[in-house]
């Protein structure tokens, strides 16, 4: 570990500058699951979730896994796995899949980054029960204060025996085994006769199939944006609600929806389909809307994040913005809502241009940004 940790890096991941490359829960998962990596053979250990590496190259480096299959929700993570396999000479020793059914098929052990959602724990849960051997162990490690005893019961959905280990350093691993398959509970449907629309999300897409307030409070200014549009973009799309409810209400908008998450643009893809949008909304998991060519949109919606990790971050959104105006042309139009008491709309103004507030109350600001 001595030889590896060091030389692992978190870019292309720069706006968080409180994690680290290599946490304790990477190490504690990487001992806990030792004596199991090493006498697994080619093809048998799946990763889901590594932030940026450490657990994947970890059990290719210090344990000889070979073939290792992993999932990451985050493009950022994914990337940061490729450069830091680059950098340590590792090239090829793993494969990035979706989570599904080839990325668990006749694994032997899975190492997991414990996630913030339960849904998500559930999905992972699900899927390799469903597909993996079945003497498959299941690791699930994370920082003690983020976990509960909730996490052991959705396990236990899927699995006939959870643990726990002893903490270390602030970290705990819950090791589950005897899978026991059943139907699978994602993507989740939800009906919404209030706005006309049909939520489906998968157990890591933020807000589940609920319509979060501050996507409500968008949507109610919908009809007021750029009504000469052509092109929008819902930029940081989660589930799709805004770019499904631009495509149905405005026929001749030709409407992408992107974001980093897997979780999302899955859902996002599932959410158009139960809408009958699937072919007017087009679905890119992409990095602030990297492949969008600048001056190319009309219109920009966006409900940005807030939080890095657990902390309420107030540059987190600024990617976001900085992206809306590149991809705008002169005079397209950003639309955004994020917390009042945020200091948004300087950034707003600094990356895109004149920024009107349309709506302001104690919880949520709808802003316009017109693109200089």
């Amino acid at each position: 570990m001595t030889e590896l940790f060091p030389r692992l890096e978190r870019a292309p991941d720069v706006d968080a500058p409180d994690l680290v490359a290599v946490d304790a829960t990477d190490r504690l998962l990487l001992d806990e699951a030792a004596d199991l990596l090493r006498a697994a053979g080619p093809g048998e250990v799946a990763v889901v979730d590594d932030s940026y590496g450490a657990l994947t190259l970890g059990a290719v480096a210090l344990h000889g896994a070979t073939d290792v299959r992993v999932s990451q929700d985050l493009l950022v993570g994914e990337r940061a796995l490729a450069l830091n396999a680059e950098r340590t000479g590792l090239t090829g020793s793993h494969r990035s899949l979706p989570l599904g059914p080839e990325l668990a098929a006749g694994a032997r052990v899975v190492l997991v980054k414990a996630p913030k959602a339960l849904d998500a724990l559930r999905e992972t849960a699900e899927v390799v029960a469903a597909g993996a051997a079945d003497d498959v162990t299941l690791y699930v490690g994370g920082r003690v204060k983020h976990m509960t005893h909730a996490m052991n019961d959705v396990l236990r959905d899927s699995f006939g025996e959870v643990s726990a280990t002893l903490a270390r350093q602030k970290s705990r691993v819950l090791v589950a085994r005897g899978p026991r398959p059943g139907p699978p509970s994602f993507p989740r449907r939800q009906e919404h006769p209030d706005l006309g629309l049909t939520v489906c999300a998968h157990g890591a897409a933020f807000a589940g199939t609920r319509v979060d307030l501050g996507t409500r409070a968008l949507l109610q200014a919908l009809p007021r944006m750029a009504p000469q549009a052509s092109t929008a973009v819902d930029l940081g799309c989660g589930t799709g609600v805004l770019a499904v409810a631009l495509a149905r209400a405005r026929p001749q908008l030709a409407v992408v929806a992107t974001d980093q998450s897997a979780a999302a643009a899955a859902s996002a893809t599932a959410t158009a389909a139960a809408n009958g949008v699937a072919g007017r909304v087009t679905v890119v998991r992409d990095d602030a809307a990297a492949g969008l060519a600048d001056g190319s949109v009309d219109l920009v919606v966006c409900n940005p994040p807030f939080h890095v990790g657990a902390a309420v971050v107030t540059g987190a959104a600024d990617p976001l913005f900085a992206a809306a105006g590149r991809v705008l042309r002169p005079g397209g139009e950003l639309w955004t809502v994020f917390n009042s008491p945020l200091p948004h709309p300087a950034a707003l103004r600094r990356f895109v241009g004149p920024t009107r507030v349309v709506h302001r109350d104690r919880r949520f600001t709808v802003a316009v940004s017109t693109r200089r």
